[in-house]
């Protein structure tokens, strides 16, 4: 162990050294894991046929959603269609033999349910217009998700340290965006529902936390450059979806994911988890790393504190326009579908 300190590891190396670690991970996860079934969070009884089987196709009235819940449940949902190229991303850097593969399998098993219970919801209560919604998931997965390729953005998984990291953060990121989603619905069956599911994202996140922890003990400089480098780009995963930073100010405003929720129930708890403050192993430029995010963490209260400043000017504004920005608004797809409908 000493001597994989003292030098940088290839991937290959490091899936090797970790590979016990995950095989123990794996196995406490399916221990801890609690069997669930997405119909039963679905109020089928409130459903009926639309127009094409006889029926009335969807009409805005007959949402009972705020436009904050249903902006934030359509974003929740549109992250999670993308499951595919997660996959891909984590496949490529995990590989599939052994227990790497047993939990990219398994882990791709759990997040599929998520879409499935989400949508489902939604198109039988007509939160949403389901033939938007249609368009939304259609337009998403062909954009896909490829980080650092595609015009999307600068954070390139260079690594297996960088997609471990990456998706330390973003699984609690996803798991406290799901609750307070669920908590914005203001409907008993919705919030069970998000409770659910981000009772299994809590669970991803506790694995990729615990591989990452003990990827620190194992090279502690290589971690720290992800660590670093996660969090200096840091983009939630549906960033790629059609007027996503208007969906974010939505999202944001409504006190369902803001910079202050970000920093103080993701950022900083992972990183008291892996000590990254009372570490004394980090040395040259991880150690310059390590210090550096001090700076970031001031500079995320610095933003947390301008977010409130323009949070209560667009509340303001709002309040004076004789038409806001609603739901349907933000959720019609018009002129939005760049990938999908060349």
């Amino acid at each position: 162990m000493e001597g994989a300190m003292s030098k940088t590891l290839t991937d290959p190396q490091l899936l090797h050294e970790l590979e016990p670690v995950v095989e123990r991970l794996l196995n406490r996860h399916i221990s801890k894991f609690k069997e669930w079934n997405p119909h039963d969070y679905i109020p089928w009884s409130d459903g009926k046929n639309f127009y094409a089987l006889g029926g009335q196709d969807w009409e805005p009235e007959q949402c009972k959603l705020s436009d904050v819940a249903r902006v934030a449940m359509v974003q929740n949902l549109l992250t999670e269609d993308n499951l595919p190229a997660y996959h891909r991303e984590i496949a490529m850097n995990f590989g599939m033999d052994g227990p790497w593969g047993q939990w990219v399998n398994r882990w791709t098993a759990e997040e599929n349910r998520h879409s499935l219970a989400l949508r489902d919801y939604l198109v039988v209560t007509r939160a949403v217009d389901p033939v938007e919604l249609e368009k939304l998931r259609i337009e998403q997965m062909t954009r896909g998700f490829s980080p650092g390729q595609n015009h999307q953005g600068d954070l390139f998984a260079e690594s297996l340290f960088d997609s471990v990291v990456y998706v330390s953060f973003q699984e609690l990121a996803t798991r406290v965006s799901h609750r307070n989603t669920g908590k914005a619905c203001n409907e008993t069956i919705a919030d069970q529902l998000m409770a659910r599911v981000s009772a299994d994202e809590n669970l991803h996140m506790i694995f990729y936390r615990d591989v990452s922890e003990a990827g620190l003990e194992i090279a502690p400089n290589q971690a720290m450059k992800s660590v670093h480098k996660v969090l200096r780009h840091f983009q939630m995963p549906g960033f790629t979806v059609p007027e996503f930073r208007r969906r974010a100010v939505i999202i944001a405003v409504g006190g369902v994911y803001d910079p202050r929720i970000h920093l103080n129930e993701v950022v900083m708890p992972v990183l008291r988890k892996w000590r990254i403050f009372e570490r004394e192993d980090f040395t040259g430029e991880a150690a310059w790393m390590r210090d550096d995010l001090a700076v970031l963490i001031k500079e995320l209260e610095e933003a947390c504190d301008k977010f409130e400043v323009s949070k209560q000017r667009y509340l303001e504004r709002e309040a004076r326009r004789t038409e806001g920005i609603t739901a349907t608004k933000v959720l019609t797809t018009k002129g939005t579908l760049t990938m999908s409908r060349r």
